[in-house]
């Protein structure tokens, strides 16, 4: 394609190191949509005939089935899909096939292409996010009363429930869906038409191409249109923050696995065994899904790093932007779908549960706020509640046993009335608190927002 500069052919070596068919053949519909729209523009600007256009878009369409079908060789010396599509083209329809790149580079080829997966791929994510979220939904739903300890510093705080926690994890994932929305609309502009850097002399109709291609409008700057991956970036770093939510779900899984917790019990059919210790019945999804978070981490800052030091306006180093692309939108694919699986299978220990929300130290707070609702400074009712913990632990009996007026009259004879699980629950009732009615109200919000 550029042979009349050069009068020596590419070292196999240089082909080697610079091909990126291997991987960037999966934008091929992407860049067949891109390439009927432009041929369409050049038809209306008159540099086709009808006949060629039609010639160029049965070609195409062509190429895109036998692709589909894994009948298309893919040739490295042709380096990407650009000229791996064009190249067949010509082949096979002739001329026509060599007018289709008038007016366009493959610079702003590529940054079409790239768009339009990922517009693609944001609208897949979106939906695998939603099937996660019904998942848990419906265990939050199933699991709305279940009591258990809620945790700071990984030491055991004050009481929830499983169906608040779950809940928690509902609200991360429609910030990610939120996220990956704001960035398909920052993404949705056609950067077709911004040539190798300048535009072209041969002006076709960018706003008519955009649209056709579903764009929401043209970028309005052909240097930026050409360097810009903000859009990339972005979606590496959605993705990476969804999997960071993820791999904390799956530690909190992972602790209540334990044997030390056991309040959860994964399926088999998500877990799996040694091959020493006959007894073992590993989370490996969970697992799994904090260290693959750790990719996806890496593939943003492999491209922040590529990016940063970079002179406007197209670079190679930019074609490295599609393997860590690629690599977390699939992974990120995969991951939203086995834990969706998987949390539609899980089950609560509600017994263990139980127990360990039994621990009367859960209510240490509510006793301090006993005595704040009888006038006593939060400070000072802090500070007897402390020395009540320090007695029962000295003593060895559980808080709720000790006599609290002896300890100081300021607790009062109802002081042990605190103690009562239900009570302290349902007195949570300030929105966003684990009251039983506040969970409820909210899973029927939330199954209104996801099923209309």
């Amino acid at each position: 394609m550029w042979k009349g500069r050069f009068s020596q052919d590419t070292s196999s070596l240089v082909q080697q190191f610079g091909e990126s068919i291997s991987y960037d053949w999966r934008l091929f519909p992407h860049d067949i949509a891109g390439s009927i729209a432009h041929a369409r523009g050049q038809l209306a600007a008159g540099l086709l005939s009808g006949d060629e256009f039609a010639a160029i878009e049965s070609g195409l369409r062509a190429i895109e089935a036998d692709i589909r079908a894994g009948a298309f060789e893919f040739k490295t010396s042709l380096e990407d899909i650009h000229m791996n599509i064009e190249a067949e083209l010509t082949r096979r329809i002739g001329p026509p096939g060599a007018k289709l790149h008038t007016a366009r580079s493959r610079n702003d080829q590529v940054a079409t292409d790239t768009r339009l997966y990922c517009r693609s791929e944001i609208d897949g994510l979106t939906a695998a996010i939603r099937s996660l979220q019904l998942a848990l939904l419906e265990r939050a739903e199933r699991y709305a009363a279940t009591v258990i300890p809620g945790y700071t510093h990984l030491q055991r705080g004050q009481p929830v429930t499983v169906g608040h926690q779950f809940l928690a994890y509902v609200e991360m994932l429609e910030r990610d869906n939120d996220r990956l929305a704001d960035c398909r609309r920052r993404l949705n502009l056609s950067p077709l038409g911004s040539g190798a850097l300048a535009g072209s002399t041969i002006n076709l109709d960018r706003h008519a191409i955009a649209a056709e291609l579903g764009f929401d409008g043209i970028t309005h700057n052909s240097m930026d249109a050409i360097a810009d991956r903000d859009y990339i970036a972005e979606l590496l770093f959605v993705i990476a923050l969804c999997g960071t939510h993820l791999s904390r779900l799956s530690e909190d899984l992972i602790l209540w696995c334990t044997s030390e917790f056991a309040f959860v019990a994964l399926s088999d059919a998500h877990t799996t065994g040694s091959s020493l210790m006959p007894q073992k019945k590993n989370p490996d999804v969970c697992e799994l899904t904090r260290g693959k978070t750790g990719r996806l981490v890496g593939n943003l800052v492999n491209l922040l790093v590529a990016l940063k030091g970079l002179p406007l306006t197209y670079n190679r180093d930019l074609q490295e932007d599609k393997p860590p692309l690629f690599d977390s939108v699939d992974t990120l694919r995969l991951i939203l779908a086995v834990n969706t699986e998987m949390i539609s299978a899980v089950e609560l220990r509600e017994d263990n549960c139980r127990r360990a929300a039994a621990d009367p130290m859960l209510l240490a707070t509510d006793l301090a706020d006993h005595l704040v609702k009888s006038g006593i400074p939060f400070r000072h009712a802090h500070e007897l509640v402390g020395k009540a913990v320090a007695e029962a632990l000295g003593r060895g009996i559980p808080l709720d046993q000790l006599d609290f007026p002896a300890l100081d009259p300021a607790f009062g004879n109802d002081a042990a009335a605190v103690f009562s699980l239900d009570r302290a629950l349902a007195s949570r009732t300030n929105p966003g608190s684990p009251s039983l009615a506040n969970i409820r109200a909210e899973i029927l919000c939330w199954q209104g927002k996801m099923r209309p």
